[in-house]
C-alpha cells in the first residue's frame, strides 16, 4: 500500500514534532476513521501512513521517547513484518492493552486523540490514574500527512425498491415512532451502513462495502437531515429517499446538532464518534445512550432482501464450483494471490457482480493457521500436492452479500488421519449448527457450544467467533446477532442472516473452516412454549469428501451431509460447463460408510 512519499521512518518524527506544536506529550491513533468502520478510504488510513501496519483492526499510541502499535492475535505476524522494529513496540491488544502501556510510559503527561475518530466507549477503555487524556480539534498525523490522497467524492447512487423491499419514508416512520415511545426527539445516524439502510443509498466510498460517507439526524416525526455534498447526488438518489429528508452542507452539521438545545438526543456510544456528545452537550441538549436505531431493523431482511440473498448465493455456488474444480485441472503450482485473483475473475462472470465483500484469505499449509491471514504478493506460498487449503472469499452483488469458506485436500495422495478427525469434527460442529431447532428469544451464545461439542470432545477448539451477521449488499460482518462464547442479550430473529464457520487451527501445520450462510426463519414445529425458529442454508458448495472420516460420524450427520450435496448438484449442475458438472457429480456423489 502506497500512501504517501514521504518516508516511513521520518514520519514519527513529523508526528511528534505536531504533537509538540499542538501542547501535548503524545497522540493515540485508531485504525477507524470518522465514521467508525471496519474499512477505510486511502485518505483516512492514518496507522498505515504512520506505522506501516495494514491490518483492519488496531491502534498505535506515539509519545516522545516511546511508541508502540497494538492488534489482536489475527495480526500479529503481520505486525512483525510491517512494523519498523526499531521505531515501534508491537503488541497484543488483548494481553497488553492500551491503558497498561499508558500506565507504564504516559505516567503524568498530556495524551492526544482525535474526537472524531474516537467512540465514547473506546475512549473509555483507555482511562487511566495519572495519564490526562486531552481531545484535539486538529489532528497531528493530518498536519504531518502533507501529500495525504484526497477525500472520496465517488456518486452515491439509489438502491431501488426492486432490491432494498421497502421505502425509506416507512423505514423512518417505524424508527421514528420507535423514538417518540422512548421520549427521544431524534437520533444521530453516524454509522455508514445504516445511513445506506436507511436511506436506501449506495456508494464506493471504502473499498470492499458499498457505502458512500455521511451523517444524518433522524427526527421522531420520521424526517432527516442528511449531511452530504449534493453534487455527489446521482439521478435517482432524491427520489428513493423520499420526502421529508433534507440534505444539508457536512459543514453544517455542528450548527444542526447545536439547534438540538434541549431536546432529547440518542447516541449509540460504540458507533458514533465522541465529538457528538460533546457537541450536544455543550449546545445543551440531552444526550442519552442507544443502540443505533437502525441496527437491529437492518439485520432483519425483508422478503425481498432474502430473496436476493437467494439470489446473490445461486450466483456465488456457480463461481465457487468453477473454482475449485478448476484446482484439480490447473491449480497446484499456483500462488495464493493468483488463485484470489482466479476466483475473482470466476465471480466478475456474472454481470451482477461488483467487488469482493472483503480481501480473500486464500492460505496453503501452515498460513491457514492464521484464522484471518491475508497473502501479498511476493510473500505467499504456492499450493503443493500434499497440502491442506483454506479459501475464505465473498461477493458484493446488488441484491445481497456473500462469505463463504471451504477447505480442500490438495493432491491425489491421502490425507493424514489426524487432518481428517479435524476436518470432520469440524463438520460436525457445522451441521449440528445447520440442524438445529430452537425457540425464539434464543441468543446466539446459546448455540455457539453445537459447533464446538466434537472438538472439544478431543480437546481442541477454535479462538474466534462461530457466526456473524451479514448485510443485504453492505457490510459482510453486521450486527447485533453472532454465534459466539461472548454474550450478546440480542436474539436472532426470522430474517436474519448469520455465518456457520466453526474452524480448528494447528499451528505451523494448517488451517480448517467450513462455512455456509444461513438464514433464520420460522419452524413449522410448534413447541409448547410457542414459535421455534430454523436456519435455511444459502450457500451451496461442495464440502470435501475427501478430508471426511465417515466413521466420526452419525446416521443423521450423514443424512445430511448427502441431502446437502445433492441439492449442491442439482442448483449448481444447470448453470455450469459439462465438465464442471461431471466433477460435481463425482464430488456431490452420496457417501456410505
Amino acid at each position: 500500500m502506497t500512501l504517501s512519499s514521504i518516508p516511513l521512518s521520518e514520519r514519527p518524527a513529523l508526528v511528534r514534532k505536531a504533537c509538540k506544536a499542538l501542547g501535548v506529550d503524545g497522540f493515540i491513533i485508531p485504525r477507524g476513521d470518522e465514521y467508525l468502520g471496519e474499512y477505510v478510504a486511502p485518505c483516512a488510513e492514518r496507522l498505515a501512513w504512520l506505522t506501516g501496519f495494514t491490518g483492519s483492526a488496531g491502534l498505535a499510541a506515539i509519545l516522545p521517547e516511546v511508541a508502540a502499535v497494538f492488534s489482536d492475535g489475527r495480526y500479529t505476524v503481520q505486525m512483525e513484518e510491517q512494523v519498523p522494529h526499531d521505531l515501534w513496540e508491537r503488541r497484543h491488544v488483548a494481553l497488553e492493552p492500551l491503558s497498561d502501556w499508558l500506565a507504564e510510559h504516559a505516567k503524568g503527561l498530556k495524551i492526544a486523540y482525535d474526537p472524531r475518530l474516537v467512540s465514547r466507549s473506546m475512549l473509555a477503555s483507555w482511562q487511566i490514574a495519572g495519564v490526562e487524556l486531552v481531545p484535539l480539534s486538529r489532528n497531528p498525523i493530518d498536519q504531518a500527512w502533507t501529500d495525504r490522497p484526497a477525500a472520496p467524492a465517488g456518486p452515491v447512487v439509489p438502491q431501488t425498491l426492486e432490491f432494498s423491499g421497502e421505502i425509506s419514508a416507512d423505514k423512518r416512520r417505524r424508527l421514528g415512532d420507535a423514538l417518540r415511545k422512548a421520549g427521544q426527539d431524534a437520533a444521530v445516524i453516524a454509522d455508514c451502513t445504516s445511513l445506506a439502510w436507511l436511506l436506501n443509498i449506495r456508494g464506493s466510498d471504502v473499498p470492499l462495502t458499498p457505502v458512500a460517507h455521511g451523517y444524518a439526524i433522524l427526527h421522531a416525526d420520521g424526517t432527516a437531515e442528511w449531511f452530504v455534498s449534493s453534487d455527489r447526488l446521482s439521478e435517482g438518489v432524491l427520489e428513493v429517499c423520499g420526502p421529508g429528508v433534507t440534505v444539508c452542507s457536512p459543514a453544517d452539521l455542528a450548527n444542526r446538532l447545536e439547534a438540538l438545545k434541549g431536546r432529547t438526543v440518542r447516541v449509540d456510544p460504540v458507533t458514533t464518534a465522541v465529538w457528538f456528545d460533546t457537541t450536544l452537550a455543550a449546545a445543551g441538549a440531552t444526550v442519552v445512550d442507544g443502540t443505533d436505531p437502525c441496527t437491529l431493523p437492518k439485520a432483519i431482511k425483508n422478503t425481498i432482501e432474502q430473496d436476493g440473498a437467494r439470489k446473490a448465493h445461486a450466483l456465488d455456488g456457480v463461481a465457487m464450483a468453477r473454482f475449485l474444480h478448476s484446482l484439480t485441472v490447473s491449480g497446484i503450482g499456483q500462488h495464493e494471490t493468483d488463485l484470489v485473483t482466479r476466483l475473482d475473475g470466476l465471480r466478475a462472470q456474472s454481470t451482477d457482480y461488483r467487488e469482493q465483500s472483503f480481501d480473500a484469505i486464500s492460505a496453503v499449509g501452515p498460513n491457514g493457521a492464521f484464522p484471518h491471514y491475508r497473502a501479498q504478493v511476493g510473500h505467499d506460498r504456492i499450493l503443493e500436492a500434499g497440502s491442506v487449503y483454506l479459501i475464505d472469499s465473498g461477493g458484493q452483488y446488488p441484491f445481497g452479500t456473500t462469505d463463504i469458506t471451504r477447505t480442500l485436500w490438495v493432491g491425489d495422495q491421502e490425507p493424514p488421519a489426524h487432518v481428517s478427525e479435524a476436518f470432520t469434527r469440524v463438520l460436525k460442529g457445522n451441521i449440528a449448527l445447520s440442524r438445529i431447532r430452537f425457540p425464539s428469544g434464543t441468543t446466539g451464545h446459546r448455540l455457539d457450544v453445537l459447533a464446538r461439542a466434537a472438538l472439544w470432545q478431543v480437546g481442541m477448539d477454535y479462538d474466534h467467533g462461530t457466526g456473524h451477521g451479514i448485510g443485504s449488499y453492505l457490510s459482510v460482518h453486521e450486527g447485533p446477532q453472532n454465534i459466539s462464547p461472548v454474550p450478546r442479550p440480542v436474539s436472532l430473529e426470522a430474517g436474519m442472516i448469520v455465518s456457520n464457520e466453526p474452524g480448528y487451527y494447528e499451528p505451523g501445520q494448517y488451517g480448517i473452516r467450513i462455512e455456509n450462510l444461513m438464514l433464520v426463519r420460522p419452524s413449522s414445529f410448534k413447541g409448547s412454549k410457542g414459535t421455534f425458529l430454523e436456519f435455511e442454508i444459502l450457500s451451496y458448495t461442495p464440502i470435501d469428501y475427501r478430508l471426511i472420516d465417515v466413521a466420526l460420524l452419525n446416521d443423521a450427520e450423514l443424512n445430511w451431509l448427502n441431502a446437502y450435496h445433492a441439492e449442491v448438484q442439482a442448483r449448481v449442475s444447470p448453470h455450469v460447463e459439462p465438465d464442471v458438472a461431471a466433477w460435481l457429480s463425482e464430488v456431490c456423489k452420496p457417501l456410505v460408510r
